[in-house]
């Protein structure tokens, strides 16, 4: 290995592994700000870093009373930096935290259609139609761009799926929804959805923007079940699971 190679950041090296494989953009910034924290902790060099590390890492998530999940997300974080460094055998053999999967809360018919009744946004009405309607992710519907939609062909490219690009077939309702919003507030472009400081172009609206108006929304609607915007996709998925 070249001296050049040893002193290359090893971030960098995880950055190019990532965008090589076709990483989502929000599973990159998760990744990096995850490896980055456990570097700072360990004190060492990637390069230096054993398995006993990792489990004293993880181990001390847990003390700290971090999620199943989050220790997991770091596992494959810290496995993914090792990887692109070629030490792709270190924590190889880590287990992963074992949790209780939750089955997320499924509104029925009439709830969905309150809490369409309570959102007077139409831009947040077409955000959550997105989810209910098309069954997009708040990352990619937070991703989309204003030429992703082709209302000719009824389909929306997902440019930063989870599993990479792909297309969706888009409904009349979908369509329908996209059309008010675009009538009310015509976004200017190049993003879809634009955030609250879009002066300049580039500026996404946040993940966290969408929970917030979705939390009011099913205030205002009366509804007591735990909701997110991942709640409009398993309904969406349940009308066509069989009895």
């Amino acid at each position: 290995m070249s001296q050049v190679e040893q002193s290359e950041d090893p971030i960098k090296k995880m950055d190019r592994f990532m965008e090589l494989r076709g990483f989502a953009a929000n599973t990159v910034a998760v990744y990096r700000r995850s490896a980055r924290r456990f570097l700072r902790v360990v004190g060492k060099s990637p390069n230096e870093i054993t398995e006993r590390d990792i489990e004293e890492y993880l181990l001390g998530l847990r003390s700290q009373g971090s999620s199943p999940t989050t220790r997991n997300v770091t596992l494959v974080a810290i496995r993914c930096l090792l990887r692109a460094i070629e030490r792709r055998s270190v924590g190889a053999d880590i287990p992963f935290a074992r949790f209780k999967r939750q089955v997320p809360d499924i509104l029925n018919g009439a709830e969905v259609t309150r809490l369409f009744e309570a959102v007077t946004s139409p831009k947040y009405k077409a955000i959550f139609m997105l989810a209910y309607g098309a069954g997009l992710r708040v990352s990619e519907i937070a991703a989309l761009q204003v030429g992703d939609i082709d209302s000719g062909r009824m389909l929306i490219r997902v440019p930063e799926g989870k599993t990479g690009q792909r297309y969706v077939m888009m409904g009349a309702r979908v369509l329908a929804t996209l059309r008010d919003y675009w009538r009310a507030q015509r976004p200017s472009g190049p993003e879809l959805f634009p955030g609250f400081h879009s002066g300049r172009r580039g500026t996404r609206l946040t993940r966290a923007a969408i929970h917030k108006v979705l939390r009011k929304a099913v205030l205002q609607a009366g509804i007591t079940k735990r909701i997110s915007p991942h709640s409009l996709r398993h309904y969406a998925e349940s009308l066509i699971m069989p009895s």
